[in-house]
């Protein structure tokens, strides 16, 4: 059986479907009965600027315009609703038109114009409705004086002491009944935090007048104590009781049951957790205020563990006594102790084709501390022109994370804003490419992370030791001592180790699935050898012929590497969404060494970067593989295969994301537009990669451009993206000819003298009827992957 799908088959397949899709009957209306009529537009007229876009948002749902795209899914797909696929027109509705008159005008009513009005009309022409609604605002009302009637007196005092960290509403602003509601919300959270359990919202009224001739309201906020009583109670935290269930979410049979200490009860039917995993994550203490707020942080962190399935908000009963004080119940359903997970991506490019599969073991909660051992197992293969392996890599790794910081010595839990985690981390990798070189590394580490802030997160790495061995072919190693290409013999081709130190601050890592306006900041410090060059030092350890120092028989690395990413997200109203990304990054060899190993430079390409590249195959700079190698093809084949890497890394990402249907196949379909920019260099020039060099006047030159588009099939727990990318701008060429896109448009799918020139270039070699074998000219490259590239 083949290992790879023939590409040029599998593109066609993906034009036809996406002509499909856009040519699947251009009508809006021919699924519709004679006497129906869709709605395909809504117009608001007369209202402020600051409302008119979100009044759209009550007009009835049946009465909204549908998207084009999902109707069309309708049309073609649903059989007339009998299958849940794509959305049904909007068939106007006389009554649902004017319940969204009156829902409209309510709307301006509630943001102060107390004497709006609103009519509607509807025009219709060939089976089309356009809805139009006309307001007439009138005067916007403000409040003029705010008083209010508290009966309990210590409320009061709490109020006041916070009536302006929380209220909204004030003389002079709009009278806005949002405003009102936001009062009210933020007054029972402050209760709710200050002991009041039994408070509810319902206490909390507004009365207002608007009586008067010029516009203005009277707002008189009132405090009502509970029925038959001078004031509201404050409770305090006393008894906690900890249950857990078995995964099944039963509570029968023999349970481990222990009273931890005078607060405390630990009862496990699961058998399977210590008492410290929940009691370290429940923040209510014996004797505290009642606090909601430490009520949900506790519920989170017990959910942020990962070994429970289900985490409800803890229960309370009040003591028979006139204490005031409740006992506390947590009731859990763990997940189940062990999982297994397949995951993979595919990528095609020209005759290439290449895939990632991967396996990951979990076991949730080892030694019964919450602690999480993760098993993974990675292979990767990418298949050159000819359908033989181009390169592979299989990765082996064992994670064991603690959901604490794990010290010799005493430190805080570090809980509040998310659970702190201690990894220890074991990592093996063996990378072959054909022809070329056999490498392996061993990476092993101790990390910590924890949260400054809810958006504030540390991950420092205090050791890592890495061991990392090549073995080069040796007629690949000639023909690169031959060519004087000896920092290639050194990167690859050598066994070295070092010692090293890490630090990652993140900056809004929450906000990442969410749609808001916001910035992501990802910057990373890496720093190895320095403890090496001391102990080489201090005893005088022997020097190879490269003049580096050895330890253990074995020259050792020191360098520095940073790299940061930095991504602005803006919303665009529902689930559209712009996002600009630039993602720099520099390495620095000294001391020990005068190149970087081979694990700690820069490479480009791929799913997730510049995607109209392969990985590894752009750059560096300028670099053009044609022209170093010239006629020599034996070379050309025998290397065509080394991965182009850069000590410097720039680049630059914008994604345009947007909803195509809502319900395709179960799923969520969008689709994004995007072009990416950059490229890796070469700290000073290199007689291996000529032009590859890092250079101010040159940069723009030397940098990449992709443009594409892209499908994201969103299930909700994960999704399938598969990204279209087509090379715009090349900087292996120079002047007007590194604009391919535009320069050779008609080549974009059947080849052309562009293509046959840039064959000839990148010759190999001929076959046994004289035609051209080597690397061909690829304007598209397909990426598939789970999630999305950043």
């Amino acid at each position: 059986m083949k290992a790879y799908i023939n590409p040029a088959v599998f593109r066609l397949t993906i034009l036809s479907i996406l002509l499909l899709i856009i040519g699947s009957g251009c009508s809006s209306t021919r699924g519709l009965k004679k006497d129906q009529v869709i709605v395909r537009k809504i117009t608001i007229k007369g209202i402020d600027k600051e409302f008119a876009e979100t009044a759209v948002n009550y007009v009835d749902k049946e009465q909204q315009p549908n998207n084009w795209l999902n109707l069309q899914f309708y049309y073609t797909f649903s059989k007339n609703g009998k299958r849940n696929f794509g959305e049904a027109p909007s068939i106007l509705d006389s009554n649902l038109v004017e319940y969204s008159r009156f829902q409209i005008e309510k709307y301006i009513q509630n943001r102060g114009y107390l004497k709006a009005k609103v009519k509607d009309s509807i025009v219709v022409k060939k089976q089309r409705a356009e809805l139009v609604f006309t307001a007439q605002e009138g005067p916007m009302f403000r409040i003029r004086k705010v008083t209010d009637s508290i009966a309990d007196k210590n409320i009061k005092n709490l109020y006041n002491a916070n009536r302006n960290k929380i209220s909204h509403i004030s003389p002079g602003s709009r009278f806005d009944t949002d405003s009102l509601a936001h009062d009210r919300d933020e007054l029972y959270a402050l209760m709710k935090r200050n002991g009041y359990f039994d408070f509810y919202r319902q206490y909390v009224s507004f009365d207002y007048d608007s009586t008067f001739n010029n516009s203005v309201v009277d707002v008189k906020m009132i405090i009502d104590n509970p029925a038959g009583k001078k004031e509201h109670p404050v409770y305090t935290i006393n008894n906690t009781l900890i249950t857990i269930s078995r995964s099944s979410g039963r509570t029968s049979g023999k349970a481990d049951t222990l009273q931890v200490d005078s607060q405390f009860r630990f009862v496990d039917f699961s058998g399977r957790f210590k008492p410290r995993v929940v009691k370290d994550y429940t923040f209510q203490r014996k004797g505290d205020l009642y606090n909601i707020d430490n009520q949900t942080l506790t519920t989170t962190r017990l959910s942020e563990l990962n070994v429970f399935r289900n985490v409800p908000n803890p229960t309370y009963v009040k003591l028979a006594d006139s204490s005031n004080r409740l006992n506390t119940q947590i009731d859990i359903v763990p997940l189940k102790k062990m999982s297994d997970r397949v995951e993979g991506e595919v990528l095609f490019s020209g005759g290439r084709f290449g895939y990632n599969i991967g396996n990951t073991f979990t076991n949730r909660n080892l030694f019964k501390q919450a602690a999480i051992l993760q098993v993974k197992l990675n292979w990767s293969i990418l298949f050159d022109n000819g359908h033989s392996i181009q390169n592979q890599e299989l990765r082996a790794g064992v994670n064991l994370v603690y959901p604490r910081i794990l010290t010799p010595f005493g430190f805080p839990l570090l809980g509040k804003f998310g659970v702190p985690h201690t990894t220890f981390s074991s990592n093996y990798s063996l990378f072959f490419q054909k022809d070329l070189v056999r490498r392996e590394s061993f990476i092993n580490s101790i990390t910590y992370d924890f949260f400054e802030t809810g958006r504030k997160q540390h991950t420092i790495t205090p050791i890592s030791i890495e061991f990392s061995r090549g073995v080069l072919d040796p007629a690949a190693r000639d023909t690169l001592i031959k060519q004087n290409r000896l920092a290639y013999v050194k990167l690859i081709g050598r066994t070295t180790f070092t010692t090293g130190s890490q630090y990652t601050f993140q900056y809004n890592a929450l906000e990442l699935n969410s749609y808001k306006n916001f910035t992501y900041f990802r910057g990373s410090l890496d720093i190895g050898g320095n403890f090496l060059s001391l102990a080489s030092s201090v005893f005088n350890a022997p020097r190879d012929a490269d003049n580096e120092r050895k330890i253990f028989g074995y020259a050792f690395s020191q360098y520095a590497k940073t790299e940061l990413d930095l991504r602005i997200y803006k919303t665009l109203g529902g689930e559209r969404q712009f996002v600009f990304r630039i993602n720099p990054g520099i390495g620095i060899p000294y001391g020990n060494s005068n190149q970087l190993i081979f694990e700690k430079n820069f490479y480009t390409g791929g799913a997730n970067d510049i995607r109209a590249w392969l990985p590894r195959t752009l750059g560096p700079g300028q670099f053009n593989r044609g022209t170093y190698y010239g006629t020599d093809t034996t070379n050309r084949t025998r290397l065509k295969y080394l991965d182009q890497f850069g000590e410097i890394k720039i680049i630059g990402n914008a994604e345009y994301r947007y909803t195509l249907a809502n319900n395709f196949w179960g799923a969520k379909l969008k689709g994004a537009v995007f072009i990416d920019a950059g490229n890796v260099w070469r700290l000073g020039k290199k007689t291996e990669n000529p032009g590859g060099e890092f250079r101010f006047d040159n940069l723009l030159q030397s940098t990449a451009v992709g443009i594409g588009t892209g499908l994201r099939f969103d299930l909700g727990f994960f999704i399938f993206r598969l990204d279209a990318a087509f090379k715009f701008k090349d900087p292996q060429f120079n002047g007007s000819d590194q604009w391919v896109l535009i320069k050779h448009f008609g080549e974009l799918f059947k080849s052309g003298e562009f293509k046959e020139a840039y064959l000839k270039a990148n010759s190999t070699g001929t076959d046994g009827h004289g035609k051209i074998l080597g690397d061909s000219y690829n304007f598209m490259q397909l990426n598939f992957g789970i999630g999305l590239p950043f």
